[in-house]
């Protein structure tokens, strides 16, 4: 059974892109889990490893630990990003990166928890999939 890790604060969970990588499918399997974005790149798959936003040179050069923090913020990599999140999973990293710089990033993942917990189960939800992959609960049609 897959299950999502329990509600922890964990801000190196949040993407350089602002995306919550705790909520993601591939942190929540138990074989070939994937650290984070943040994480060492040993786990990740191709896609993630070949992320524009994650190997933009601003940010592999170490100028930018969160795309706000860039002159070019939202870039056109980002609003295309979030524009599919939106439509998709119900989420959006350019809200969650005003957040983050509104509000911190301890108390966004702490947001974070809140909205992405199961309400029958407790467990945390995956924004992938369209039901609680612990208790079976759909939460998006």
């Amino acid at each position: 059974m897959i299950r999502l890790k329990t509600n922890t604060t964990n801000p190196t969970l949040i993407a350089p892109c602002g995306l919550n990588c705790r909520l993601c499918h591939a942190y929540a399997r138990d074989k070939n889990v994937c650290p984070g974005c943040r994480g060492e790149d040993t786990s990740k798959s191709k896609s993630c490893l070949a992320c524009q936003i994650k190997n933009c040179e601003k940010m592999v050069k170490g100028k930018v630990e969160y795309c706000f923090d860039c002159d070019e913020f939202p870039c056109k990599r980002l609003a295309h990003l979030d524009k599919r999140y939106r439509i998709k999973y119900g989420t959006s990293v350019i809200d969650n990166l005003t957040n983050i710089q509104k509000i911190g990033i301890i108390n966004l993942v702490k947001n974070e928890n809140k909205k992405w917990t199961c309400p029958e189960c407790g467990s945390m939800i995956c924004m992938h999939k369209p039901q609680c992959l612990s208790c079976g609960y759909v939460w998006r049609n």
